[in-house]
């Protein structure tokens, strides 16, 4: 049984799930918005958000942290320019838009995208 068990696997092992979670966090963080199927999006939104909340605190243990978890230049982006825009707001920083099955394996879509 599956109690209990809300995360995705992607057929990944723990280390392989960790490393795509921040490439694909890294690369929003960098772009604004990315393509990539549907349950990927999914599963970036809460932890991408948490991020943005850390970046909102503003201390070192939380620069360090976030360096940690996407990388120093993201970290970089996300401090001086996505923890200011959402300032005022208490969640909800990212969008997924369903886009039309890929081609090739029907796979759903989806664009992910800050507010």
């Amino acid at each position: 049984m599956r109690h209990g068990n809300s995360n995705r696997k992607f057929g990944r092992k723990t280390d392989q799930r960790r490393a795509l979670m921040k490439s694909l966090a890294y690369s929003l963080a960098l772009k604004g918005k990315i393509k990539t199927t549907e349950a990927k999006a999914k599963e970036l939104r809460p932890f991408m958000e948490k991020l943005v909340t850390l970046g909102k605190k503003e201390t070192p243990a939380s620069k360090r942290l976030l360096v940690s978890r996407v990388g120093a230049p993201a970290a970089k982006k996300i401090f001086n320019d996505l923890a200011p825009t959402y300032k005022e707001r208490a969640g909800g920083y990212l969008r997924i838009t369903k886009m039309v099955r890929r081609k090739s394996d029907g796979a759903p879509q989806a664009v992910i995208e800050f507010v």
